[in-house]
């Protein structure tokens, strides 16, 4: 039932294996929702209560453990045998009497893993201070190592199974915004166009439904020089600017995009704002290829928008790929001044280039991937300022 073949979670656990040797640990505990259906397949909701992929550097395969009640999400999901996934009871659910950490270390222990080094993702959303409290607690003879990021990196250039189905997300987006900025008109509630957006969203193409998506931003109006605000209830008004910035999802694989609606007549200075951001995305775009370190693509983007009077503090872009909630993008690289990683095929970015400029405002992105010779997109939608008279 899983999406990948096995053979695609076994090269997954290969590489993560081999990151844990460099590292020194004996078993690495996966507690980020993307990380651990990256290297099992699960996609269940239950990433609210705690849950772990044990990846056991003795062990061929990991072992999940999750509340017992979310185990039948398992067997639907999973490419693990039933062996490898394990329910802790529901009486440690909703109680400040126990905590799940307590089972899963009890269980480490009888692995022979309570006094082995154990790595750990310390910045993953849903592993929290607590969570690690207890474990330090309960696994005193154990050393805890930061492996944070570790699957992340494993994560970073994608398989060609995942490379399609960031294009089907790709179409999705395109589909999605283009929702989006149909439903946008003078009148209008804002959140009426949201729900347009989100219906075609969910509604996907013929090729393949929406997956439940990560957040969209639609900031109106003034608010429209802050980047992450989204809709309201009010009607929207005639010389009036609309940032949209959403995504595809396809089986929890993200491909961001983002363009702004003017409705009237825009400001010749916002037309202007968006024929520099035009042009350096595209120079950015350009500039991309194997081998080719990700502050030069920037370098090539503020050349190109420093010609017409502008700079932009902030970054690019960065990796996305596989995301649950609360964001869509990955932590690992960047397209910012002073990152020398360098880029690899199949490496996929979501290239952000809003401009925040108080009166103009601007949002323009596109996701790509690096190519073996350059890049191909994955959103398509026009690369303009949509202009509603």
């Amino acid at each position: 039932m899983s999406l990948f073949p096995r053979e695609e979670y076994l090269r997954r656990i290969a590489a993560t294996r081999a990151r844990m040797e460099r590292e020194g640990v004996d078993a690495l505990l996966v507690a980020s929702p993307e990380n651990i259906n990256y290297l099992t397949g699960y996609a269940g909701w239950s990433f609210y209560t705690p849950q772990l992929c044990i990846v056991d550097a003795r062990e061929e395969l990991p072992t999940f453990i999750t509340r017992q009640m979310d185990v039948a999400c398992a067997d639907y999901s999973v490419f693990l045998p039933s062996t490898n996934v394990l329910g802790y009871p529901e009486h440690y659910i909703g109680t400040a009497l126990r905590h799940p950490m307590e089972f899963i270390a009890e269980w480490l222990t009888a692995r022979g893993l309570g006094t082995r080094r154990l790595g750990v993702e310390k910045s993953a959303h849903f592993f929290s201070v607590r969570t690690y409290e207890i474990l330090v607690a309960k696994l005193r003879e154990a050393t805890f190592v930061d492996c944070d990021l570790l699957v992340d990196w494993v994560r970073l250039v994608k398989s060609p199974a995942e490379i399609d189905v960031m294009r089907q997300a790709g179409a999705i987006a395109d589909a999605t915004m283009r929702a989006a900025t149909d439903a946008i008109a003078p009148g209008v509630r804002e959140c009426d166009a949201a729900a347009a957006l989100y219906a075609a969203q969910l509604r996907g193409t013929s090729a393949g439904g929406g997956g439940v998506p990560n957040s969209v931003l639609m900031p109106a109006g003034e608010k429209t020089r802050a980047p992450h605000l989204k809709w309201t209830d009010a009607p929207y008004a005639n010389d009036q600017g609309v940032n949209i910035e959403l995504s595809g999802c396809r089986h929890q694989y993200h491909a961001a995009l983002a363009r702004t609606v003017y409705l009237g007549t825009p400001d010749p200075a916002l037309g202007r704002l968006a024929v520099a951001v035009i042009d350096g995305m595209g120079a950015a775009l350009d500039a991309t290829r194997p081998g080719v370190a990700c502050e030069d693509v920037v370098k090539r983007w503020d050349e190109t928008i420093g010609r017409a009077g502008y700079s932009k503090a902030s970054r690019i872009g960065y990796s996305i790929g596989l995301c649950f909630q609360p964001t869509w993008l990955e932590r690992t690289v960047s397209l910012q001044r002073g990152e020398r990683t360098e880029l690899q095929a199949n490496m996929t970015f979501h290239l952000m280039c809003g401009m925040w400029q108080g009166a103009h405002n601007l949002v323009m992105s596109e996701t790509f991937r690096v190519s073996e010779t350059g890049f191909e997109l994955f959103t398509y939608f026009p690369r303009e300022l949509i202009v509603k008279p």
